[in-house]
């Protein structure tokens, strides 16, 4: 009785919370409660009744494990409980998904046990989280001549699974609520330093945007409760920043409906709108979730009688208001004739947000139904020996004679699952594509498991080449939160055949390196697919897609992703660096020259960069590819030359060598199989067979951007613009400005050299303008402090073989310590130079944190409100986004250097320089 009394203990500690008891995933503790289920004389039985039937969740938990035997049991006879009667008890195993579930099914349908077979038989013709154990076993009843395995299998041909779902309605009733002006971030559906209580969900659901915010919700919800509550990003695009499956979870549980009245807080069918639309990648996670994610434009440039844009005093383009969407507003979406309506006033076509796909996921509760779906139906009629019946909206396919392919094109193509033979798909056809590497991180992989569970998947599939579960976002702190979620993540993920930052054993040094850095050395081929549960999963080598943790958990599980081809706008370059500029400068620059060039529109939203950087190993080249999850692409692609890219993979390989010398490889030998396959591709790439990637030169191309090198004068800095008048236009990464414009006096309280956005040259451009400084000035001398995190363990080993290390601790005043992790999190700095744990650091926001009010001058990736330091009463906290040498400059003056400051002190310094292979004028 010990655990259950801990947890009736847990339920009072959440009482005062105002929380509900949390929902049960141990087998020890459902045990417990189940002995007290069938003592009928147990003070406590109603309530461990109570707990059984509507507080375990599904899947493959160890809970999902004892429930479905008990369930069993009760069917069987061997068991009576009043309260759950044996039909109730199909009904329960109904919504508890597969896994332990599937087996108690199909042990009693496979049997011989008259009637309760052929119920056994009706449920399973409504489940699709079937894997191979599981079909097997359907394949041999079937072969045997088991007229119930028949059945189920013909159902399963007929896509009954799907068939027999109640139609989606025509017409959906939703009341607008604005949950922000400008874009709304993900750190506003569920923030960075809520990390740890994202598996948690009613305890992370009261974290989405402010408790006035939900307050707000439910009066919508009581003024109309046969509406739904439409979250909107009024004037901006919705779910920007990071891929976190959380902030679509915490919509859901506020706005959505329950997707089971036996699985608490697991809530499906939000709906989301913006102005700009929805993020990618939040799209996607809304689609996970069987929602709907609108493009409203709702507001529109104001035009001339001749068409042109009108502007204000700042050249910016005026918007004008098409409708309005104010909070209260009462909308209809169409389902058949795929508009949206107030009232019977027609006011925008949304047929991208119900296209045939998107209307199954929506009947069927989320994307992973259909997925899994398709490849049953598949499975049954193979088994069967006959033509699968039309069923699922067909795949769009889209081929141009005579048209070349992009670089994203000939990826998908090559990896296409079901493809016609010789037939080529161009941008628009959706395509199911095999991953080749995947990667989970560390504040989502908690969620990741989850999913991974309730789709009832134990083991990785054998499709993927490598995958890689990170310790970088809980690297800063080891405190009690980190330590009661990190080592179960990490066994679990071991467990399941992924690479894990952390040993469960202990026997191997925890690498807690930044998760983008160690896919992109691990992703050893230019033409792979990459999914990972990040913003920035972004490689140099290959396409990857930053995702949710679901789709995560589904490439893990299947080997497979499913999405349109995008479009591309390919990048280009033309000039040449100036000598005491870096290249983060070059990135900067490129989002506002495109910006310039296209009249204010984003024509990187959405779609591939392709970008001609070849030039640039694969390391550098990732401090472009990375930033593009700010340009609100969907993904990028370095084209690389033959030479760079064999360099690029002999590194890849190193690194990975170190990673096996350490002992991370696991018993399929998955680290150096990903040696083998890159040998592979070097000798291909030298021997002439297969050439580095390249874009037909007839490919087509949503827009092209020609950067031109010799307009970059000064340092760029990317600027958060927290007191612009236009709320919309604060902290988009859209403001692009260079050093002069803050005329060498805005003070810095606080400089960060860190996240994935840096390389090793970086940490040595530290070192460099350290020196630098000391022989100008005959001392360094901090005015504001400056935290430096490397990326990568193997970083600090390769400076400390080269000699920078001892520098940089000659010049700090901390320096981390892997056997006295810190247990808490900084929240005073001093004047000094901070050498932290590889990691995230500052950049993630969930635990180190600027002070209120600062202004930070990073090399990190996001500017967002409250990421990387929160305001305070009467100051707004702002983060400038910089090159390293502006940065540690900036901290060492206590302000925004001036452009003489700034090239005196990187006299001599090797900075990051890229030379375009040819110009295009």
């Amino acid at each position: 009785m010990s655990i259950y009394n801990d947890y009736i203990q847990e339920i009072e500690d959440r009482k005062t919370q105002g929380l509900h008891p949390k929902p049960i995933d141990g087998a020890e503790l459902l045990s417990e409660i189940i002995d007290q289920i069938k003592n009928v004389n147990n003070f406590n039985r109603a309530d461990a009744v109570n707990f059984f039937i509507y507080n375990t969740l599904p899947g493959t938990t160890g809970a999902a494990g004892v429930k479905a035997e008990f369930l069993k049991e009760i069917i069987l006879g061997g068991t009576v409980v009043a309260e759950i009667t044996p039909d109730f008890a199909f009904e329960l195993l109904s919504h508890m998904k597969g896994g332990p579930s599937i087996k108690v099914l199909l042990d009693i349908a496979l049997a011989d046990n008259g009637d309760k077979a052929h119920k056994a038989a009706n449920v399973l013709k409504t489940q699709v989280f079937l894997y191979d154990a599981d079909t097997d076993r359907l394949k041999e009843a079937y072969h045997s001549g088991n007229d119930i395995a028949r059945e189920i299998l013909e159902s399963y041909a007929k896509a009954e699974f799907f068939t027999e779902l109640p139609a989606i309605a025509e017409e959906i009733k939703v009341v607008t609520f604005i949950a922000g002006i400008g874009d709304i971030s993900t750190d506003l559906l569920s923030p960075g330093n809520q990390a740890h209580s994202r598996s948690d969900r009613e305890l992370h659901g009261k974290c989405m945007i402010t408790p006035e915010a939900q307050e707000e919700i439910k009066a919508l919800q009581a003024l109309h409760p046969d509406k739904s509550v439409m979250l909107v990003a009024e004037k901006g695009t919705m779910g920007v920043g990071s891929s976190r499956m959380s902030g679509v979870n915490n919509v859901a549980l506020w706005t959505g409906k329950r997707s089971s009245p036996y699985v608490p807080f697991v809530n499906i069918a939000p709906i989301v709108g913006g102005t700009n639309g929805i993020s990618p990648i939040f799209l996607t996670t809304v689609d996970v979730t069987g929602g709907i994610g609108i493009d409203l434009k709702n507001w529109v440039k104001k035009t001339d009688e001749q068409g042109n844009a009108i502007r204000n005093e700042n050249d910016e383009p005026i918007l004008e208001q098409v409708y309005t969407v104010e909070t209260g507003t009462v909308l209809t979406i169409n389902t058949r004739t795929k508009k949206l309506y107030n009232g019977d006033q027609e006011l925008i076509d949304i047929s991208k947000a119900l296209t045939p796909q998107k209307v199954e996921f929506i009947k069927a509760g989320g994307s992973y139904a259909i997925v899994f779906g398709k490849k049953i139906q598949t499975f049954a009629a193979k088994t069967l020996g006959i033509e699968a019946p039309l069923v699922f909206a067909p795949a769009k396919e889209v081929s141009i004679e005579g048209q070349g392919l992009t670089a994203v094109e000939k990826i998908f193509n090559r990896n296409a699952v079901g493809l016609t033979q010789g037939k080529v798909l161009h941008a628009g056809s959706d395509v199911r594509v095999e991953v080749n590497i995947v990667g989970s991180q560390d504040t989502t992989g908690l969620m990741t498991a989850q999913e991974l569970e309730a789709m009832a998947a134990t083991v990785i599939s054998p499709i993927v080449d490598g995958a890689y579960q990170s310790g970088c976002h809980t690297a800063s702190v080891w405190d009690k939160k980190a330590q009661a979620n990190i080592p179960k993540l990490m066994k679990f993920m071991n467990d399941f055949g992924v690479i894990t930052a952390r040993d469960p054993k202990g026997e191997y040094h925890s690498m807690t390196d930044v998760i983008h850095k160690v896919l992109n050395d691990i992703t050893i081929d230019e033409w792979a697919i990459i999914i990972g549960g990040d913003s920035h999963t972004r490689m140099s080598k290959g396409v990857a897609f930053g995702a949710d943790s679901g789709t995560v958990a589904l490439a893990l599980a299947t080997g497979e992703a499913s999405m349109p081809i995008p479009e591309s706008v390919k990048v280009t370059f033309k000039g040449a660096m100036k000598e005491h500029m870096d290249f983060r400068d070059v990135v900067h620059a490129t989002q506002l020259q495109m910006l310039q060039q296209f009249d204010g529109e984003n024509v990187f939203q959405g779609r591939i960069i392709e970008v001609h950087i070849g030039t640039l190993l694969a390391d550098q080249a990732f401090t472009f590819t990375d930033w593009t999850a700010e340009m609100k692409a969907k993904a990028s692609i370095c084209i690389s030359q033959d030479d760079t890219l064999i360099q690029s993979l002999e590194i890849a390989k190193n690194r990975i060598q170190i990673m096996i010398d350490k002992g991370m490889d696991n018993h399929n030998q998955v680290l150096q199989g990903l040696i083998n396959k890159a040998n592979k591709r070097i000798e291909e790439i030298k021997t002439g067979i297969k050439p580095a990637l390249t874009p037909d030169e007839n490919a087509k191309y949503y827009a092209e951007v020609v950067i031109d090198l010799d307009l970059i004068q000064e340092p760029m800095i990317a600027d958060p613009d927290v007191n612009n008048a236009d709320v919309s236009k604060r902290y988009t990464h859209d403001t692009i400005r260079d050093l002069t414009y803050y005329g060498g006096d805005k003070k810095v309280d606080l400089g960060f050299v860190g996240s994935c956005m840096v390389h090793k040259d970086d940490l040595k451009i530290v070192s460099q303008m350290l020196k630098n400084i000391e022989t100008q000035t005959g001392k360094v001398e901090f005015k504001a402090p400056l935290v430096v995190a490397a990326p990568t363990y193997n970083i600090i080993d390769e400076l400390k073989a080269e000699g920078d290390w001892e520098y940089l601790q000659r010049y700090s005043g901390f320096e981390f310590s892997d056997a006295l992790p810190k247990s808490n999190a900084r929240t005073e700095y001093e004047n000094i130079m901070y050498l932290e744990r590889p990691g995230c650091n500052l950049c993630m926001g969930n635990q180190e944190k600027a002070a209120k009010g600062d202004t930070v001058m990073a090399t990190s990736t996001r500017l967002f409100q409250g990421r990387v330091v929160e305001d305070k009463d009467g100051k707004k906290g702002e983060s400038l986004l910089a090159s390293t040498p502006v940065v540690v400059l900036s901290a060492i003056l206590g302000r925004i250097p001036s452009i003489e400051e700034y090239k005196l002190a990187v006299e001599g310094i090797n900075l990051t320089k890229f030379t375009p292979i040819s110009t295009k004028q």
